[in-house]
């Protein structure tokens, strides 16, 4: 049995949709590490892997929504 490329579509988005809620959540574990804390105490910003890791995320999840609704 064969999957059409609509089917196929619908899993690749949900895949990404789970992937990039993962990584925004890695991320913000990471954010409570002892190292990243230090880092925002000193310089005010996250540090360059845990903003990295929300924005890998949230362009895989926009990503993984728009080939979702897409028809």
């Amino acid at each position: 049995m064969a999957m059409g490329s609509g089917t196929d579509m619908k899993i690749i988005s949900l895949v990404l949709i789970v992937l990039g809620i993962g990584l925004a959540v890695w991320g913000h574990q990471l954010s409570d590490s002892v190292g990243s804390q230090l880092t925002q105490a000193l310089t005010g910003s996250d540090t360059d892997k845990v903003m990295t890791l929300y924005i890998a995320g949230l362009a895989s999840f926009v990503v993984g929504i728009y080939l979702f609704t897409r028809n």
